[in-house]
């Protein structure tokens, strides 16, 4: 190994904030450097996010040292080896120098070393194993500098043997490929993730959907699923129907229209749009209660947007799923459009547009009665209120939402009498 490159520090790694980390370390003996993404995308001229550290002084040191200078340290992971120093607002992970003992494709038992190189064999890519000291001296022991310059995304050592580690690599050798790649993936790579594709089933939905949800934003989506799907890999991740040409269709018009790629609204275009399949999907994927009512608002209102809908359709839409989850609906019913019919699609593109700018300028209405107010009629609290309150909403709906208080609740004693 010989140092072929220097980064020059910038803003992240010159911050007063880490300079007090290495110092901190280093004063005590310690070697400490900047580790995997942060030097991988310096090297390429993307931004980089998070801050990565490794050092070969084992993680109690590491705590009673950072102790000692005055840094907070969380136990984030201690018994892998990694602690989190806290300086200010900025966050700082690192992890002490560790060689594999043990895995078996979904955890591994480790081991403290103080060897650079032995560390950077036991991780995925090459290009993930490069390391730099605060001067911006880069280390690379496995060639990641060549494949980084030539994009290409390749395992350390036998492919084979890195994806048996973990099985959760599958999912990360499409995102890096798709991510840093600039030719065809590498075979050997591709190969190995094939082979064991069939082991994805054993790994939990949270970490599925930590890497999946990564997927999903590249883009444009299509070719990384098309190789998923050809590898055999997509239909283990969603075991039901698949529509890679609608997700693409979404990313292209999410581009068009200047919206943020969202991997909710893009896992519901590549889902079929059924509410049962949409369980399955958010069951096998241990997705948060919200984005699993995101999830099935979006599977259960499709097919609602066209550009030919009237105002008071489009009016009553908006009111019921909210202005955030009716633009994901339009997206979704346009891309459903372009599969369908694409020259039709594009014939039909301003009225699209007119409907999405009408929802960009909606200001939501609030119902003027309440529950209390049908009480207040001597309704008993009981289903009959809830029936009441449905019945002058749909009327209120139907004016186009300009009944006023007042309005609403002579309406309201009306429909009380009839009862």
């Amino acid at each position: 190994m010989t140092s072929q490159k220097r980064i020059e520090p910038t803003d992240w790694m010159a911050s007063e904030a880490a300079v007090s980390v290495f110092a901190a370390l280093s004063d005590k003996g310690a070697g400490v450097r900047f580790i995997g993404g942060c030097v991988r995308d310096a090297i390429v001229g993307r931004p980089v996010s998070d801050i990565d550290l490794a050092t070969d002084a084992e993680p109690e040191r590491v705590v009673e040292i950072l102790g000692g200078a005055g840094i907070r340290t969380e136990p984030t992971g201690i018994e892998h080896g990694t602690i989190t120093a806290i300086v200010g607002d900025h966050p700082y992970q690192i992890t002490t120098l560790r060689r594999d003992i043990e895995t078996d494709g979904r955890r591994a038992v480790v081991s403290f070393t103080t060897d650079w190189a032995e560390d950077a064999a036991r991780r995925d890519f090459t290009i993930n194993a490069l390391s730099a000291d605060a001067d911006g001296t880069v280390y690379d022991y496995v060639d990641g500098l060549a494949d980084l310059e030539a994009g290409r995304v390749r395992f350390i050592g036998s492919a084979t043997e890195r994806v048996s580690e973990d099985y959760l690599r599958i999912l990360r050798f499409f995102r890096f490929h798709a991510g840093y790649a600039s030719g065809a993936p590498d075979e050997e790579a591709l190969a190995a993730c094939r082979a064991a594709a069939a082991q994805i089933d054993g790994l939990s939905g949270e970490r599925i959907w930590l890497e999946l949800s990564r997927i999903l934003l590249i883009d444009p989506p299509g070719t990384v699923f098309g190789m998923m799907e050809k590898a055999g890999v997509l239909g283990r991740l969603i075991p039901i129907g698949r529509k890679i040409d609608r997700l693409t269709a979404l990313a292209a018009l999410e581009g068009m229209i200047g919206f943020e790629a969202d991997s909710i609204r893009r896992l519901a275009a590549l889902i079929e749009p059924t509410r049962r399949e949409a369980s399955q999907v958010a069951a096998r994927l241990r997705l948060g209660r919200i984005d699993t009512d995101r999830l099935d608002s979006l599977t259960a209102n499709r097919g609602q947007c066209n550009p030919g809908m009237s105002e008071a359709a489009l009016r009553r839409s908006l009111y019921r799923v909210r202005t955030r989850h009716f633009r994901d609906l339009l997206l979704l019913d346009w891309s459903d459009a372009i599969v369908r019919d694409r020259a039709g699609a594009m014939r039909t593109a301003d009225g699209w547009k007119k409907i999405l700018d009408y929802a960009q300028s909606w200001e939501q209405p609030e119902l003027p009665v309440t529950g209390g107010d049908v009480i207040a009629l001597d309704v008993p609290e009981g289903p009959a209120v809830g029936e009441l309150l449905e019945a002058i909403e749909e009327w209120w709906m139907e004016r186009a939402f300009q009944p006023d208080r007042e309005a609403c609740l002579d309406r309201l004693r009306l429909l009380a009498r009839r009862r």
